[in-house]
């Protein structure tokens, strides 16, 4: 199994080192070399590259998640267009439900197909009541896990029910 993920901020860190723990091969894709530069996870491929070439060459296949971190549009939609149009299992994007209604328009406008968008987690992650960077990474890891187990909807009725 392998994660692509888009940005190499806090919540990329705690996913990546969480991911490995599970056996996931991690690209971390960032085109702000600065930043990923910056990114001190030992046993990830770091990716300069602009997100959708990054998606293209490491993330087509159906045993791969693919996730958007960024919180900037101009970076997360290029990678997501291109990851929708791929067979990973999971793909995810970070962001509230009103920027997550935002970016499904924005991808509706760019003539990427309904069904298509509806394959996007946004907001990524299980409902757990996440604030800090590990809590959101455990949040999409969980979700991540219930997806590939096809258990996705049992978890977050589940989280619901105890909320």
């Amino acid at each position: 199994m392998s994660a692509n993920v888009i940005g190499s901020g806090m919540v990329s860190a705690y996913l990546a080192q969480m991911a490995l723990s599970l056996d996931y091969e991690i690209t971390v894709c960032d085109p702000r070399k600065d930043l990923l530069d910056q990114f001190s996870v030992a046993g990830v491929r770091k990716v300069a590259d602009m997100p959708d070439d990054a998606v293209r060459e490491y993330a087509n296949d159906p045993a791969t998640a693919i996730v958007a971190l960024t919180h900037d549009p101009r970076i997360d939609d290029m990678g997501l267009m291109e990851a929708l149009e791929t067979e990973a299992f999971y793909i995810g994007a970070m962001g509230s439900t009103r920027s997550s209604a935002s970016r499904r328009e924005r991808l509706l406008a760019l003539d990427l197909k309904a069904a298509d968008i509806d394959r996007l987690h946004a907001p990524i992650g299980l409902p757990i009541g996440s604030k800090t960077p590990p809590e959101i990474a455990i949040a999409i890891l969980a979700e991540i896990t219930a997806v590939r187990k096809n258990r996705v909807t049992a978890a977050r009725d589940h989280v619901a029910a105890i909320a």
